[in-house]
């Protein structure tokens, strides 16, 4: 940050003088929003980008478990009353309540997050599938939400308990904080943030000028409250999570073209973890994952605006360690929300693995890589977290969503409930599964088009004048078939991503006629051409079962065929922590492991489970069943020197939870809200010897409450 306070100095003339040399002039059309064409946004990239995704309303998703999601989540959005998310936003700008309040976290600290995801996913649905309702409670929300700050006359509006105490106190730079509070506040700055972004969706996909109009009033807001801290109480307010703020002023500033909201966004940079990234220093272990993946995000949009390569380092980097480090087979990150050591995770399997809004975000930063680098690599983790971490995150049924994805040996998914939830992960649930098209299709800089993922769509090139129909069953089947429908030639490369899980190359065809092709250095095979109406491209895929391992334990392993990881279905109860979790008693599991039929993606273990054999399927096809991803591996050998030890310590594993009254696991943010801890100013998270904890010194403390059962004692 020694750059930001070097031009503090300077005035604030002079720093948009400096800001304004690094451009070379306005755009033509890309979008605030990974680039977009959008003639409304004056400041384009400043980098060679290489790919551009197609707006949401050029893609249609066809039938498939994709459409089944978004139609889920379409009923859900539009079920949920817009005057019960605006409650408390009435409630602080002193106008009359139209409704009660939602539960859970809306009731809570965290109060308004929902209604910012919720303009986002509602203004993605709009623009997906043209339905005015959507488009209708959007207008609704952002005139309320006009209403609302024209009351408050500050240019801020919002729905945070107590927020005029907590802004105030930061404004006498006077910050508090323990951890996820500031000023006593639930961590704030996450909350403005989400609302700014779905207002920023409802001006983007509607093109809602009156959103841009209150986004921008709380930016001046958000400039005037910040810009005068010194660094140090800047940075101190910055130690509490504060979603992607730097990411929705870089965005704000890319639409308006006014410097000020790029340099608000830069003041919304840390030294502890963006600093470590710039110098290729993973920061991540013991840290709380969901708080940092946006601000890698954040360093992507700048280095877009700014050519910073700083922030190229940070996002890339990011992206490399967490990805190749931190993440699980489902492409997922964090236990009890934190990440760990590198490449430690075997230790690391709970019904807390995996929260939802890390891969929500790491999805976004992905999509920002690709655009500028558009690579197979890229494509497919996309793809890997797509299928077996968003999509297995909805209930297939009731549409509800999971907060994290459990990954302990006989565990299950935990889906929230319609009305009383709104946690974080029900917020961004809401915008994944409106979403499903914007990444399956790019737009090269060389006019050529990139076929990312392999989902039943169609897109509507409009400045090739070109359809293109992809008709797959994919992953039931190993082929996918894309259809050309255009009113005259057209001439560009096609570019289909070669997974890593074929191994084989690709057989591709044209009209029924194989085609030799190259893969370029990205890993996309490349078929240069003059396309005509009626084309017609099939890609088979060599699709075959496989196991991943834990990067630190070669005989736990999970099973693949193709990007979707299988989970082993364990029953509608719970199993026994001894029994009822089989092991594999074969070195080579692969042969023993036959399809159910080929139009499923079932199988079946065949005498190599101990207590059992186990049918396995999808975990994205898993609602309410107990299940296992990961299994311990024995041969037979291995297993007579291992079972006692192994069978005492899950009995042991048994008894501790049959004896537990209350968990709490310290340092952690949302078990410290749930009993309600209370700690002074000098009391802060740490973590040691791989687990997280709290610390008070110089006469500090903390309390809190732990639960004990009716008239017993504890001993």
């Amino acid at each position: 940050m020694r750059n930001i306070h070097c031009v503090k100095k300077m005035g604030l003339a002079t720093m948009v003088l400096l800001l304004s040399l690094m451009h070379t002039g306005k755009v033509k059309g890309q979008s605030y929003l990974a680039f977009k064409k959008d003639p409304n946004v004056k400041i384009s990239p400043i980098n060679n980008i290489k790919a551009y995704p197609f707006p949401l309303k050029d893609v249609q998703v066809l039938n498939g478990p994709f459409l089944h999601a978004m139609k889920l989540d379409s009923g859900y959005i539009l079920s949920l009353v817009p005057n019960r998310l605006l409650y408390r936003f009435y409630k602080n700008a002193g106008l009359p309540v139209k409704d009660s309040i939602y539960g859970g976290w809306e009731s809570d600290g965290l109060s308004g997050h929902t209604l910012g995801h919720y303009l986002s996913a509602a203004s993605m649905m709009y623009a997906t599938n043209k339905n005015k309702d959507f488009k209708n409670k959007v207008n609704y929300i952002v005139a309320e939400l006009a209403k609302c700050q024209e009351a408050r006359k500050t240019g801020y509006v919002g729905g945070i308990p107590n927020e005029d105490t907590l802004w105030a106190k930061i404004k006498r730079s006077e910050i508090k904080s323990s951890g996820f509070d500031l000023n006593g506040a639930w961590s704030p700055w996450y909350t403005v943030h989400k609302v700014m972004a779905g207002l920023m969706d409802a001006y983007f996909y509607l093109n809602n000028q009156q959103a841009l109009l209150v986004a921008t009033k709380m930016a001046d807001w958000t400039y005037q409250l910040v810009y005068p801290l010194s660094d140090s109480v800047r940075l101190k307010m910055l130690n509490c999570e504060y979603g992607g703020m730097n990411e929705v002023l870089a965005n704000i500033y890319a639409v308006t073209g006014n410097q000020k909201y790029l340099i608000a966004s830069q003041l919304f940079q840390d030294d502890f973890v963006m600093g470590k990234l710039a110098h290729q220093i993973d920061p991540m272990p013991g840290k709380h994952s969901n708080t940092n993946v946006p601000k890698a995000i954040a360093a992507a949009r700048q280095f877009e605006l700014t050519g910073s390569k700083k922030d190229s380092i940070i996002a890339s980097f990011f992206w490399k360690s967490m990805v190749q480090n931190h993440s699980y087979v489902i492409g997922g990150n964090s236990n009890y929300e934190y990440c760990g050591d590198p490449s430690k995770l075997n230790d690391r399997l709970s019904d807390a693995t995996c929260e939802t809004c890390n891969t929500y975000n790491m999805l976004k930063l992905t999509r920002h890589l690709f655009s500028w680098n558009p690579t197979a690599q890229l494509g497919d983790y996309y793809e890997r977290a797509l299928y077996n971490h968003i999509l297995a995150s909805q209930h297939s049924k009731t549409g509800m969503m999971t907060y994290f994805m459990p990954l302990r040996m006989g565990t299950a998914k935990q889906f929230s409930d319609s009305i009383h939830t709104f946690t974080c992960c029900v917020g961004s649930g809401l915008e994944n599964h409106s979403k499903y098209g914007e990444s399956i299709y790019f737009e090269g800089n060389d006019e050529s088009l990139y076929v990312n993922l392999f989902i039943p769509s169609l897109l509507r090139w409009e400045r090739k004048n070109t359809q293109i129909i992809q008709t797959t069953s994919f992953p039931l089947n190993n082929e996918s078939q894309i259809t050309f429908r255009t009113k005259q030639p057209q001439k560009f490369a096609l570019k289909i991503r070669k997974p890593a899980w074929s191994q084989n190359q690709l057989l591709i065809t044209v009209n029924g006629i194989k085609v030799d092709y190259k893969l370029n250095e990205q890993g996309f095979a490349v078929l240069q051409k003059t396309w005509k109406d009626k084309d017609v491209v099939k890609i088979i895929f060599d699709m075959h079962l496989y196991t991943e391992t834990m990067p630190d334990n070669l005989n736990r392993i999970a099973f693949l065929y193709g990007p979707i990881v299988l989970a082993g279905k364990l029953g509608a109860t719970i199993p026994d922590p001894v029994f009822g979790t089989p092991v594999i008693m074969d070195a080579n599991p692969i042969s023993k492991i036959t399809k159910q039929n080929a139009n499923t993606l079932e199988f079946n273990w065949n005498q190599i489970g101990k207590p059992m054999d186990v049918q396995m399927a999808p975990l994205y096809s898993i609602n309410d069943d107990y299940y296992s991803v990961y299994w311990d591996k024995f041969t037979t050998a291995e297993w007579a020197n291992k079972e006692k030890e192994y069978e005492a310590e899950k009995q042991r594993i048994k008894e501790i939870e049959q004896r537990t009254i209350d968990l709490f696991r310290i340092g952690e943010m949302q078990p410290e809200r749930d009993h309600q801890l209370i700690a002074t100013e000098k009391s802060y998270v740490s973590d040691a010897v791989g687990r997280m904890g709290r610390e008070a010194r110089l006469n500090n403390n903390f309390h809190f409450l732990m639960q004990q059962l009716p008239n017993t004692p504890c001993n």
